[in-house]
């Protein structure tokens, strides 16, 4: 009953914005998510969303946030939004509710103090702590009476301290694509075509009209079952090129545009159900975007990698088809074709020579048109074919086929990293870490945030070693020190880096402590004077045996700096 009222206003054969199936189960504890929306309607407003009960809770803020202490701006409750609604950014049709052009203007997660969050929101009261990539610090919701007794109308009130509104640029800046309203307005790639509707008396009409309907309600069996029948294969055989082309066209029109990268979640064991399983890459996760000449290499996090690795970006330029949009990992490859995050970061800090790859392992748009709601079964296939006649270093990835606890052991007999799990029929989800793909281990590693540095003793020179941590509720909690793994130069590298970086105070929220009667990691408050502190900006891969009972890392190794990722993203695995 929650999304009755959004799905009453709203025509879904017009708009693209996201039917929304249940509500997802509720979480009611922690942290939670929020998103911004800047939009373009009838007036310019900004919609305030917080996942709550499964849905997304919204109020329109005439005004957006109040960045001054003490600041008062007025916020009306709309109706709750589809979880799915986070990810929303492009047109909503003109003559449709809500017609104009939504950005996603900032993101992130949320706390409420008390921990108690649908209570507060009964009571009309939300007090709030957001870390978002714009808004961060405190604010309140205040329900009010409204005219005539309304019980919709809110204030949001900037409470805790002071905080600098962002910059002219930043303000019209998306934190999903880094597009401004006038580029997305312009490029229209998330508009429900008008032309739609018109009638289509080929003979492949019931088959696009099957498409689309499946696409809506997005029933993988029912997508795969008539993407098959549109290639006039019905148990799914190879087919002629013509008919894969007419099945293309029944498919959501698309610009080739950066599209956020889907997420996996990490499992300890292999969970039932139909999976398919590919190999874990050790790089750094890139999509390319090809549009005619050009071709375009960006991290997950927005920033453009085809200057750093240019072999890539033309190989990808020579694929045979007017544009595309790809899902990768550049990765750098020892003697025996291992890929090593620790040879990457050797290539660019050291300029050593190491045999360059672009695994790829999705197809997200091609000729014109959206993939990403057709099975993955189906996107990979028309990635293979793509990559039937491409040459180094771009480089399919396929499935791995066997039993999955089989291939965990061989894999880690070779000291891979692991494999990537995808769930037969799913879709592909922008952004979203749904659980639909999932990542098994067999070497502990993952990144965590520098927040300072011991000073250097015997014949080290800059620095002793890194102190990294990772965001629990919006907080850097320290997980150990890491002294190992650095070349000299990469310590002289480094040391320059965090000087343009360095801070007063320990952004550790949990040093110095004792644990056991002891201070954790003989980091004792005489020596919290001796410790060089830095803005929790740089991402570090680490390796490590395991985590010790008392949440910290034994026998840690320094991979590299990761650009590719948020630091604010970074949380215990």
């Amino acid at each position: 009953m929650a999304l009755t009222e959004y799905k009453r206003k709203r025509n879904f054969r017009k708009t693209a914005e996201p039917a929304g199936g249940k509500p997802l189960p509720k979480q009611v504890r922690g942290a939670c998510r929020f998103v911004i929306q800047k939009h373009d309607a009838s007036r310019l407003h900004y919609d305030f969303r917080l996942q709550m009960e499964g849905v997304l809770k919204s109020w329109a803020l005439p005004k957006g946030l109040p960045w001054a202490k003490g600041e008062k701006h007025l916020a009306v409750e709309v109706e709750d939004h589809p979880i799915e609604y986070e990810m929303f950014e492009g047109i909503i049709p003109k003559g449709q509710y809500g017609g104009g052009t939504v950005m996603v203007w900032d993101r992130g997660l949320y706390y409420v103090y008390g921990e108690e969050p649908l209570k507060s929101l009964h009571q009309g009261r939300l007090h709030l702590v957001l870390a978002g990539e714009k808004a961060q610090g405190e604010w309140t919701l205040v329900r009010i009476r409204g005219r005539d007794g309304e019980k919709n109308t809110w204030l949001i009130i900037k409470t805790g301290d002071d905080v600098k509104p962002p910059s002219k640029k930043t303000e019209d800046q998306s934190v999903k694509s880094g597009r401004t309203m006038k580029q997305i307005a312009d490029q229209r790639d998330a508009e429900w075509e008008s032309n739609r509707e018109e009638k289509d008396t080929s003979a492949n009409s019931k088959l696009k009209t099957r498409i689309r309907a499946a696409l809506k309600k997005k029933d993988h069996e029912k997508v795969a079952a008539a993407h098959r029948a549109a290639k006039g294969k019905p148990n799914g055989e190879k087919n002629d090129s013509a008919q894969s082309q007419r099945a293309l066209k029944a498919l959501p029109s698309a610009k080739p545009r950066f599209v956020e990268p889907m997420k996996a979640r990490l499992q300890e064991t292999p969970p039932p159900g139909n999976w398919l399983y590919e190999l874990k890459f050790d790089g750094i996760r890139a999509i390319a975007v090809k549009d005619g000449k050009k071709v375009t290499l960006i991290s997950r996090n927005g920033n453009k990698l085809d200057k750093r690795f240019p072999e890539i970006a033309e190989a990808v330029k020579d694929l045979a088809v007017d544009d595309c949009v790809i899902d990768g990992e550049v990765v750098a490859l020892d003697e025996e074709g291992r890929s090593s995050f620790q040879l990457l970061q050797a290539l660019e800090m050291e300029g050593r020579k190491t045999p360059l790859a672009f695994y790829v392992f999705d197809l997200l748009q091609l000729s014109g048109k959206s993939l990403i709601n057709l099975p993955i079964e189906d996107r990979k296939q028309l990635l293979a074919k793509l990559c039937e006649n491409a040459g180094d270093p771009v480089r399919y990835s396929g499935e791995i086929t066997g039993d999955v606890n089989s291939l965990l052991s061989e894999v880690q007999r070779r000291g891979l990293e692991g494999l990537i799990g995808k769930q037969r029929g799913s879709n592909y989800e922008p952004g979203r870490r749904s659980g639909a793909w999932i990542k098994l281990k067999t070497l502990h590693e993952q990144e965590f945030v520098i927040g300072g540095y011991t000073p250097p003793s015997g014949s080290r020179k800059y620095f002793g070693a890194v102190l990294v941590g990772y965001y629990d509720s919006g907080k850097l909690r320290f997980a150990g020190k890491v002294g190992t793994g650095f070349t000299e130069k990469f310590l002289s590298a480094l040391h320059k880096k965090f000087r343009t970086e360095k801070r007063d105070e320990c952004p550790f929220v949990d040093l110095p402590s004792k644990q056991g009667g002891q201070w954790v990691q003989g980091i004792t408050p005489s020596m919290m004077n001796k410790m060089h502190w830095v803005n929790p900006k740089f991402v570090a891969q680490i390796k490590f045996a395991e985590w010790t009972r008392d949440g910290k890392l034994r026998q840690p190794v320094f991979l590299g700096l990761r650009e590719d990722k948020n630091p604010r993203d970074i949380t215990r695995e």
